[in-house]
């Protein structure tokens, strides 16, 4: 087989072939497995907080003693309102050990978003 003969069609076989993949990764929507895995990650941890947020301000209107608290919860710096959440249980599911940060967080937003 003579090398000349098929250089020409190689060459653009594999110019074609880089200039498809640079394509579809640009403008494709091609991800690589590492980037999927994020975004599907991200987009759980999305679903996950939108669930339970819900349910930690429903646990707060479940407290005899809500005003109170929020009273106090409203005092505390916007930065260590999440702990004050975590401390009362609100974003902490029945069976749990510890309540998960981010609902604590994402539900003492909502909370302050309340008296506002």
């Amino acid at each position: 087989m003579n090398f000349e003969t098929i250089k020409a069609p190689l060459m653009g076989a594999v110019g074609g072939a880089v200039v498809m993949a640079v394509v579809g990764f640009s403008y494709g929507g091609w991800v690589t497995s590492g980037s999927a895995a994020q975004m599907s990650a991200s987009a759980a941890n999305t679903a996950v907080l939108a669930r339970l947020t819900p349910m930690c301000v429903e646990q707060y209107n479940q407290d005899p003693n809500k005003v109170m608290k929020l009273e106090a919860f409203m005092e505390i710096n916007s930065w260590a309102r999440s702990d004050y959440v975590a401390e009362q249980g609100w974003s902490k599911l029945p069976g749990e050990m510890e309540a998960d940060p981010n609902v604590s967080k994402n539900c003492a937003f909502e909370l302050a978003e309340l008296v506002s």
